[in-house]
This record gives structure tokens, sequence and C-alpha cells, in this order.
């Protein structure tokens, strides 16, 4: 048996094609790398968005995120809510280096700008009172509900259960023909 050797092939032809990113991405992006950034308590997305948010506990992470994408630049804007007792200076400094950091790691394009407008400041306190949305207190009413409905379920049958053994009592000193 003869050996062979498989040399590879040798191309002078350049693959040319175009990568691109959606706005989404971008500012799912952002969103993620924002999630800990100490005493930003959120992105705002505006009146409708924030009235979605208080409605259902939708995780949209690119709510409030607007970005501009081109082929080597990202510029991003935002409304934030800021905790109240926190340097708010030192908050835009943070998310600056994050939005940049990870934007470049993941797609090599160069955040040259960010703009953050502050719409409100709020205790953590005042935050998680009102992030309480319509659906946690629909399914919180659910379960007292469920638990009242079993609670009651349960007495029923032991009515009932009690009826039953009286009226078995009563069948078994009658008697059956006469």
């Amino acid at each position: 048996m003869e050996n062979t050797t498989i040399k590879p092939i040798e191309s002078t032809k350049e693959i040319n094609g175009e990568l691109t990113y959606e706005d989404k991405v971008i500012q799912k992006i952002i969103g993620t790398a924002l999630e800990n950034v100490d005493g930003l308590l959120t992105v705002d997305g505006g009146f409708f968005s924030n009235i979605k948010d208080k409605l259902v506990n939708s995780g949209d992470m690119t709510s409030g995120i607007s970005t501009e994408v081109g082929k080597k630049q990202v510029a991003v804007d935002m409304d934030i809510v800021a905790e109240y007792d926190k340097d708010i200076h030192v908050i835009y400094e943070q998310m600056k280096h994050l939005i940049a950091e990870e934007v470049q790691k993941m797609t090599h394009l160069d955040v040259i700008e960010v703009n953050v407008n502050v719409v409100d400041i709020k205790t953590s306190e005042e935050y998680k009172a009102e992030s309480k949305t319509v659906q946690d207190k629909v399914a919180s009413a659910a379960h007292t509900t469920g638990q009242f409905a079993s609670e009651q379920t349960n007495r029923a049958k032991d009515i009932l259960n009690s009826q039953t053994d009286k009226i078995n009592d009563d069948l078994e000193t009658e008697p059956r023909v006469e």
C-alpha cells in the first residue's frame, strides 16, 4: 500500500463579508454589563416601558437603552435612576468603563459616547417597594386564595365525613325490614 500525503490547498482567495450588529444586541450587552453597578437602581425605559414593567415581570434588559451602532463605533444614551446617598459621578464613570469594556471584548466595536441622564434618585427601600409588579401582587393573591380554598375544602370534607358517620350510625340502629 502506498502512502499518500494530503497537501493543504493553498488559496490566495480572500473570503469577503461583513459582520454587523443589531442595536438590540449591543443594548443587551450593555444591560447585562450594568446589572451589578453599585448605586444604579435601574435604567429607566420611559413611561410606557415602566407601565409594562409594573404589569409584568418582563426581564427586558434592553429597556431604556438607546444605541447608535456603526461599523466601528457605538454611541449610547440612557436615563437612569440612581440610589440616594451614592456618588453619581462614580456610578457614571463605572458605567462608562463597563460598557466600553464589554462591548469591545464581545464585538471589537469602540464605544465613543455614553450619555446618561439621571431622571430620579431613590433610596434602595423606595425602589424595592415600587418594584413590586401587578403580576407579583396577583400571584400573591392567587396563592392566598388557593390557601383559603384548600382550607374551606378540608372543612367541608370534615363536615361531610361527620354527617356521613352520623347517617351510618342511624342506619345501623333502624331495622332494615318491617
